[in-house]
């Protein structure tokens, strides 16, 4: 969350624009203070009172404006900045701040500011690729300017090639990893995500409900903390996190062998998956066809997978391994079962029997054991924010430990 952040946007003149009014709905739904400067150009795509509407804020345009109180407007904007972002950047406002040139508001604050300043490109192809373009870009990133990475399609001049603008929703997300405390940098983690499926003939295979969202918002929380992430994912519908090194596999099989990978060279295990107990004794090389005459019923047997948390928690030497217990009874029996058995750091559970603590859910209701006895009861919330406080109990193991 960004509760307690002023971000000042700075908007220039090209068609994304519209995404940048995007932008702003998220920054505020996370909890920022948006500050929005539109340039001449911006102005003539969207009118101000739109971005003023959004952010709560005055729009700020000139830098001759009839002052009603003593406070030098680029001067204090440039002060209150933990970000300045500009989005969309066009060619020519990049150009002028590589070099050095202030003759409008926004450049005049981010020549005035010592703020992380960072970059969403939008533009023409055949712009975005130009030699001065690139050299301009180079510039400021050799001087400590970020700059997101436009997007690959068709254009708003009908070009198909780079020069998108970032979408709204990833570059808040960069925005939240650019303000976040890097208390897990050089950490090596690794976590598992969503289902595993089991084959029983070509067509037909067992899983569960795991969304995978879960271990998907502790792989973003910890690649935002600063920690390298590899992410062992069952299949799931979600996005593949920026900066993350994916996994993809299908049986639990295949996620044991992928967790062996890279377990020795790891400092933390979260083990946020839920993969099968069991799979077919035998997959069938054809699709299992119904005979006429026959009894209307298919026996299958079952197999005993790998207990993955088992495995590696019996193996561990320094690595922090965090177990998850999904249960529908017996929550606390059950989960400090496995905490000691699997021989966890701490196990978080919750009951997936309640309203907003199931699988496919946005939200979960937790509870984390430690192995001290110490048990953390949580309300209903978010799984980024669950996600937030998974990361800080690891935090501070890890600071203990050192």
């Amino acid at each position: 969350m960004l509760k307690g952040k002023t971000i000042i946007l700075g908007v220039t003149g090209g068609i994304a624009v519209y995404k940048a009014a995007d932008v702003v709905s998220r920054l505020k739904k996370q909890g920022a203070n948006v500050e929005v400067i539109m340039t001449d150009g911006a102005m003539e795509f969207v009118n101000p009172l739109t971005f003023q509407t959004m952010s709560n804020n005055p729009v700020h345009n000139s830098m001759f404006n009839k002052i009603e109180k003593f406070n030098v407007e680029h001067i204090s904007l440039a002060q209150k900045a933990d970000i300045i972002l500009v989005a969309p950047a066009t060619a020519n406002t990049i150009g002028k701040i590589a070099n050095g040139i202030a003759d409008n508001l926004l450049t005049t604050v981010i020549m005035a500011s010592n703020a992380k300043i960072i970059f969403a490109p939008a533009m023409n192809t055949a712009m975005y690729t130009n030699p001065i373009f690139q050299s301009n870009m180079k510039k400021l990133e050799d001087l400590g300017y970020e700059f997101i990475s436009p997007g690959v399609g068709i254009l708003a001049c009908g070009d198909y090639g780079a020069g998108k603008m970032a979408e709204p929703e990833y570059i808040v997300e960069y925005i939240r990893g650019a303000l976040m405390e890097k208390d897990l940098l050089g950490q090596r983690i690794v976590i598992t995500a969503g289902p595993t499926i089991e084959p029983i003939d070509p067509v037909r295979y067992i899983t569960n409900h795991s969304s995978g969202k879960m271990g998907y918002s502790l792989a973003r929380e910890a690649r935002d903390r600063g920690a390298e992430v590899v992410l062992i994912s069952g299949p799931t519908h979600l996005s593949p996190p920026d900066g993350v090194k994916v996994v993809d596999i299908n049986t639990t099989v295949e996620m044991f062998d992928e967790v062996g990978r890279y377990f020795n060279d790891c400092d933390v295990l979260i083990k946020s998956a839920a993969p099968s107990d069991y799979r077919p004794e035998k997959s069938m090389e054809n699709k299992i066809k119904k005979k006429d005459g026959e009894i209307d019923e298919l026996n299958i047997k079952f197999v005993r997978n790998p207990d993955i948390a088992e495995y590696f928690g019996a193996k561990k030497e320094e690595q922090i391994i965090v177990g998850f217990a999904a249960e529908t009874d017996n929550l606390y029996e059950y989960a400090s079962k496995k905490l000691k058995k699997k021989n966890f750091n701490f196990i978080v559970a919750n009951d997936v029997t309640k309203r907003g603590a199931g699988f496919k859910s946005d939200t979960n209701i937790v509870t984390i054991i430690h192995q001290s006895g110490k048990i953390d009861e949580y309300p209903i919330m978010s799984k980024e924010s669950v996600a937030k406080i998974i990361m800080d109990e690891i935090s501070n193991i890890i600071k203990n430990k050192s």
